[in-house]
């Protein structure tokens, strides 16, 4: 690594965004975009990865990939480094729903999923990008968790369980690279409006809005995606193995 960046620009940095077909992830491809980094859009659908990279323009480019499968994630982050030249930003946004209770038949494949996608994925993104990372002056990882790696809803166990997981992730990860200047942090949204939500009805998410946050609302995708552009700009350099929650005040009310 080089010395100190202390830019507020990602323009020109190649960002790799997973989870990008939809909702928080799409948000923050086209916002990197909009600043002009380039952007490898990944998720499980080649036709939504490419709708999202014509949306963020002719600096993005899509890359299907399932996350939960041995052995798909190396070919194709070295794939992307050699398509882009090199990656400066990471972000680990892969998310499935995975509500199930304790003691539903297929509880056992609902938690090994939920794990594989939203845990050990996360960890093999990053083992892979590394070796690039370290050629970069200003590498970020971010790791988008959730509120229930802060707390916890009933029969969500497997969420919450990968969830809780990432945010420790990021702190031994943060530990582990802090020394090489890689700076690594964990978003926690709290109820924010993407396809994951679509099934709840509005009146439902109105009376959870008033009850529970502060704010009074459920977030926008594109608010997540700000705090993200935030964590990765190369002047974001001294702060490290955090989880931010993005609630509008969830985890602060009492009641």
């Amino acid at each position: 690594m080089s010395g100190p960046n202390r830019s507020r620009s990602i323009a020109g940095r190649i960002a790799i965004v997973t989870g990008a077909a939809g909702g928080m992830g799409r948000a923050t491809a086209k916002l990197f975009a909009a600043e002009g980094a380039k952007v490898a859009v990944i998720d499980l659908d080649l036709a939504a990865c490419e709708a999202v990279a014509k949306e963020c323009g002719p600096q993005a480019r899509p890359y299907a990939l399932d996350l939960a499968q041995d052995g798909a994630i190396m070919p194709i982050v070295t794939q992307i480094a050699a398509d882009f030249g090199g990656i400066d930003i990471l972000v680990n946004n892969a998310g499935i729903s995975s509500f199930c209770a304790l003691d539903d038949p297929a509880y056992e494949n609902v938690w090994h999923r939920a794990l594989a996608v939203m845990l050990t994925a996360h960890q093999r993104m990053v083992r892979a990008a590394l070796p690039h990372l370290r050629q970069s002056d200003a590498a970020r990882i971010v790791n988008i968790a959730s509120t229930e790696g802060l707390g916890a809803t009933s029969g969500d166990t497997p969420y919450v369980a990968a969830k809780s997981g990432v945010v420790g992730l990021t702190r031994g990860l943060a530990v582990d690279l802090g020394p090489e200047g890689i700076t690594v942090n964990c978003i926690c949204p709290g109820p924010i409006r993407t396809p994951m939500t679509d099934t709840i009805a509005e009146e439902h998410k109105a009376i959870f809005a008033r009850r529970r946050t502060a704010l009074r609302r459920y977030g926008e995708p594109e608010e997540v995606a700000h705090i993200t552009l935030s964590l990765v700009l190369p002047a974001a350099s001294y702060i490290t193995g955090v989880a931010i929650p993005v609630d509008g005040g969830l985890m602060a009310r009492n009641a």
